[in-house]
């Protein structure tokens, strides 16, 4: 089985890189499923309904999200009548939307997706490490493969869940920080894991946003309201993980940053 997960996608800038470059990326390679972080998809903050069909359009199964999930006032409509959009599961109960998913290919393999936030320097939500666990049991019942998408700040957060979930899924993705990291991995007991997948969007930004606002933030400490960069090439950041769908493990995971 073989699974591409795109990192955060960026404004209009990451939705249109998509667009070009993952048409040739499908070409090249057959992949069974794909997600994507959606996170910062609708002008860096949040997502919405016509942006998320958009992505679904071009052949995205399942998008994730994180701590912007509810910035959009217009996705409370859609979060409970689209189980392919996903909100971090650990919000707690009554939040609208879900935290996970099982998908099926057309050749009848199955994706557990599971989408949590961290709590270390954002919001104090349920405890990532407990309900994902909990979740994984859950979805065991449906599909062996499984593969946590945990949205954090704190590096040793993300790395601390891929040890305790070591073995019980078959990749743990890091995403949340824009910054694609090189310490992508498979753990002895079969878990594939990288810090962060990494930000599809504009290059010539920090991490999707114009430079001189971010500048300008540092130097004189004012909460100016940030923008989206939206001129130049664009960077297609993401993973492809290979599982052995009978024993729900990860085989290979290949790191890819592409400028678009």
């Amino acid at each position: 089985m073989k699974v591409l997960f795109i990192g955060d996608v960026v404004g209009e800038c990451g939705r249109k890189t998509i667009a070009t470059y993952l048409p040739k990326l499908k070409k090249e390679h057959n992949f069974d499923f794909i997600v994507a972080n959606g996170e910062n998809a609708a002008g860096g903050f949040g997502i919405t309904s016509k942006i998320a069909d958009s992505l679904f359009s071009l052949g995205i199964d399942v998008l994730t999200t994180g701590n912007h999930i509810f910035s959009k006032k217009e996705v409370l409509e859609i979060l409970d009548q689209e189980p392919h959009l996903l909100r971090p599961i650990n919000y707690p109960a009554g939040v609208p939307g879900n935290g996970s998913v099982v998908i099926t290919s057309k050749s009848g393999l199955t994706l557990g997706i599971i989408n949590t936030l961290g709590r270390v320097f954002l919001s104090t939500l349920d405890c990532p490490f407990l309900v994902t666990k909990d979740e994984v049991a859950n979805l065991n019942k449906y599909t062996k493969n499984i593969i946590v998408d945990i949205h954090s700040e704190a590096t040793s957060e993300k790395i601390a869940l891929s040890y305790y979930l070591d073995g019980k899924v078959a990749a743990i993705l890091g995403t949340h920080t824009h910054v694609q990291t090189a310490d992508e991995k498979i753990s002895p007991e079969g878990t594939a894991y990288i810090t962060d997948v990494g930000m599809t969007g504009p290059v010539d930004s920090i991490i999707g946003v114009k430079k001189d606002i971010v500048i300008k933030r540092f130097l004189t400490q004012m909460n100016l309201r940030l923008e989206v960069a939206t001129k130049g090439e664009g960077c297609f950041c993401g993973v492809i993980v290979d599982i052995d769908h009978e024993q729900g493990i990860a085989t290979h995971i290949e790191r890819l940053q592409v400028k678009v």
